[in-house]
């Protein structure tokens, strides 16, 4: 255990340190700072202050060293367009953007394993084929025109939901949440349905093919031999080892949501992570967008590691091929 862990703890400290070099060049090669800051007609004097504030003097490599001792304290820079800390914003806008993950990921838990269940043990039922044409168009069509469609139906015609911003939230420390308050609840339904709607297409689908193939084995047979009730066979049995592959997309899945929310964030003007990104892409503030990266790789590497090590807690064969 401690070997598989230490390999896998290496491994991710390695791809952390590539991206971090990425980041770095993005940093100082992408743009130029010092023109954000003081505008194109700056004058040679101020230019060479802000170079030696930045430290854009010093050879190369200290720069890279440096910017790594930064980025392990916590430090990511000065947002050009904001004139604030990075970190400061990063924690600002991370609430919205992981409550609006969370959201949409159990709304998809909850619709697409039960769908996905069904439509493996009523395979030629009516609703079974419904749910399968439905989920094929769940996974065709793209999210920002689910996003309009789910406007155009719940705001502008019924005029039951809002469709932007995340409404009244409150301040748990330096966590903002919209969980505790109607407005903030009525706020995030509709970007959730919308990232959602893909999210249970892709579960449901996934689900149902695990499931058809564990239901072929030999053991289920063997169960079914045995005279144990059919509800006990697919759910205490073939569920269990269905979800084994489900929990590795699952877990991807919710860091692509926190990651990529860019579409929907855009289209509901959430004001997470991904609008800030697609803010500063459009204003170049790269400490902004070279911070987001790290953040990002960060994320995938952590959700990557807590796979590997769920995995290795569940499956016996890794944990016998980790002793030999």
């Amino acid at each position: 255990m401690i070997a598989f862990l230490l390999r896998r703890v290496g491994g991710a400290l390695i791809v952390m340190l590539a991206v971090t070099a990425i980041a770095f060049v993005m940093f100082n090669y992408l743009g130029d700072p010092v023109v954000a800051i003081l505008g194109q007609d700056a004058s040679e004097a101020a230019r060479r202050a802000v170079e030696q504030q930045l430290g854009l003097d010093r050879p190369i490599l200290v720069r890279f060293f440096v910017y790594l001792r930064d980025i392990a304290g916590g430090n990511f820079g000065l947002s050009y367009r904001l004139g604030q800390p990075v970190t400061e914003v990063i924690v600002e806008r991370l609430p919205a953007t992981v409550e609006l993950a969370f959201s949409g990921m159990a709304i998809a838990l909850l619709i697409g394993v039960p769908a996905g269940v069904f439509s493996a043990i009523r395979r030629r039922s009516p609703v079974s084929r419904v749910l399968l044409g439905g989920s094929l168009i769940g996974i065709s069509v793209p999210t920002f025109f689910v996003g309009v469609v789910l406007i155009w139906v719940f705001s502008v015609n019924l005029g039951v939901l809002p469709s932007f911003g995340r409404g009244q939230t409150v301040d748990l420390g330096w966590w903002t949440t919209g969980f505790l308050t109607s407005s903030g609840l009525a706020a995030l339904v509709l970007p959730a349905m919308s990232i959602a709607v893909f999210q249970i297409a892709m579960i449901m689908r996934l689900v149902r093919a695990e499931m058809l193939e564990v239901i072929r084995s030999d053991y289920i047979q063997f169960a079914r031999a045995r005279g144990l009730p059919e509800r006990r066979i697919y759910f205490r049995h073939a569920l269990k080892n269905t979800l084994i592959p489900v929990i590795t997309i699952i877990a991807l899945q919710l860091g692509s949501l926190i990651a990529f929310a860019v579409i929907t964030e855009s289209v509901f003007q959430w004001p997470g992570l991904g609008l800030l990104f697609l803010q500063s892409v459009a204003a170049a503030d790269v400490t902004i967008m070279s911070a987001y990266l790290i953040l990002i790789a960060g994320l995938f590497v952590v959700i990557n590691l807590a796979v590997d090590l769920l995995y290795f807690a569940i499956d016996p064969r890794l944990r016998a091929r980790a002793g030999r």
